[in-house]
């Protein structure tokens, strides 16, 4: 029987073009003008037609989402290029196979990439946390959800970062010191945000930044004085547990209160081994029911303690095999990140895209439940036309560009994620199955699998590893007993 696919899965983007550096060491300020400048293509704009004025070429980004009821079989479409020289037709066709990944909401994939809401207000010129900003939000989140992002990102403080990003992080809970000495915490902000990732569909894990934040700052409203003090505080002293008792007693009662307790953790990215014992050692006595979430280096002492912990890169290797079984038996997530002194693979404007969609493979052939980046959203000034930064090499502060416009880098990063899960269904579906075919269909996966590590890419590129995989998924899937596709007639 035929079966008919409408034109209204499909999406097109023209592919447009942001200035870009290169890896240059990569981490450290940067003077714009001292680096090599290119055009790299990146950004999806949703439109389905363009002006060209002389001879050129330019690409186009074509998306199509097969609805999961999809019968297997191959399918054909026509896609006309219209112009004042006439149309012309082009003939595709696409196999869809007998087998269905989830919603992206039951990936098993564990993504946490940072979101910035402050970046979104300044770049729309909205106030903050108004009702426009929000509406400006809501697409950008609705659209991380969509590639399985399972962490929403909030501040316990001003500023965590200490101004890494061209939109420093506000605080989305006031910190209110009364005449009397006593503390008042307002989390409407707060709320209002976690509310609207989750009925974005970001749901899993709160994580809150930061008891450890950089530079060790922290602020607060002084009713006395009528200023916002500001001091710097230490893990492991009478003054920095005095201020976070009285604080971890309230949230726990507001996180309980709304149900959200067995969701949140306490967040922290690359703080050091001293100042992260001594405020586990504090949490688990003052907080013990607050989950712990860390990107950074591997510390064997202290990483037991802690929930869901991503591993920089660097560090991937100790992880690998032993400690990440025990973590998972424990019932603990570990992820891995790259970050801005990682040559390849990675999500620069430059980087070959290839490397996003890499990323998903390594974190399977390694044992990862995932992947972190530090930013989703953190623009620099106009991120529509330069992705370049003065500290990192150029689209290592965001994915994904100002009124939800998605990035070649992402979409190539969510194919990885869907190759992570298509690579967990098939291997337990090939355990399942008894015949020697898929013994050896196992083996031959695990086999190439296993071929990838750290210095995999210093051989070939990321292109080759992954279409090597893919093609291999797609004869496993179609050829296995009992897998074998029945074509549509």
């Amino acid at each position: 029987d035929n079966y008919l696919l409408g034109k209204e899965i499909t999406s097109i983007s023209i592919v447009k073009y942001v200035l870009s550096d290169e890896f240059s060491g990569g981490c450290g300020e940067r003077n714009k003008d001292k680096f090599a400048v290119h055009l790299s293509p990146d950004l999806l704009e949703k439109a389905n037609s363009f002006r060209m004025t002389n001879p050129e070429t330019r690409p186009v980004w074509i998306s199509i989402d097969i609805p999961s009821e999809t019968p297997a079989g191959i399918y054909k479409a026509t896609i006309s290029v219209v112009s004042s020289s006439g149309t012309n037709n082009y003939s595709i066709s696409i196999e869809v196979l007998n087998k269905t990944l989830p919603a992206p909401s039951e990936w098993s994939f564990h993504l946490d990439l940072w979101q910035n809401p402050f970046a979104v207000a300044r770049f729309n010129k909205v106030k903050l946390w108004s009702p426009e900003h929000i509406n400006l939000l809501r697409p950008l989140l609705t659209m991380l959800a969509h590639a399985g992002q399972k962490c929403i990102t909030t501040t316990l403080i001003n500023d965590p970062w200490a101004g890494q990003t061209f939109d420093p992080y506000g605080s989305m809970i006031k910190w209110i010191k009364k005449a009397d000495g006593t503390w008042v915490y307002d989390y409407s902000i707060f709320d209002l945000y976690v509310n609207l990732a989750m009925e974005s569909g970001i749901n899993q894990q709160i994580n809150c930044y930061s008891m450890v934040p950089v530079g060790n700052k922290f602020s607060w409203f002084d009713e006395k004085s009528s200023k916002t003090i500001t001091i710097e505080s230490i893990p492991g002293t009478k003054a920095y547990e005095d201020m976070w008792r009285s604080f971890l007693r309230d949230f726990k009662a507001h996180l309980k209160a709304k149900g959200w307790l067995n969701k949140t953790a306490i967040a922290l990215d690359e703080r050091e081994e001293e100042e992260m014992e001594k405020m586990f050692v504090f949490l688990k006595e003052a907080a013990p029911e607050l989950k712990i979430s860390m990107a950074g280096f591997y510390y064997g002492k202290i990483n037991p303690a802690i929930y869901d912990f991503s591993s920089n890169w660097r560090h991937v290797d100790t992880l690998a095999g032993d400690v990440i079984d025990a973590r998972r038996r424990s019932g603990l997530k570990t992820t891995y990140y790259v970050a801005c002194g990682i040559p390849k693979p990675n999500n620069f404007t430059f980087s070959p895209p290839a490397e996003s969609c890499y990323e998903g493979w390594f974190a399977s052939a390694m044992g990862f439940d995932g992947f972190l980046r530090w930013a989703y959203n953190s623009w620099p000034e106009n991120p529509l036309l330069d992705s370049r930064f003065i500290r990192w090499p150029s689209g290592d502060t965001y994915f994904v560009y100002p009124n939800a416009q998605s990035s070649v880098r992402f979409e190539r990063l969510r194919e990885g994620i869907q190759d992570y899960e298509k690579i967990r269904i098939l291997r337990k579906e090939l355990a399942e199955h008894p015949s020697r075919k898929a013994a050896a269909a196992r083996e031959e996966l695990n086999n190439f699998m296993s071929s990838i590590n750290t210095k995999t890419l210093d051989k070939r590129s990321a292109a080759d590893v992954i279409n090597e995989g893919k093609k291999l998924l797609a004869e496993i899937a179609r050829s296995v007993d009992g897998y074998k596709v029945e074509r549509q007639r």
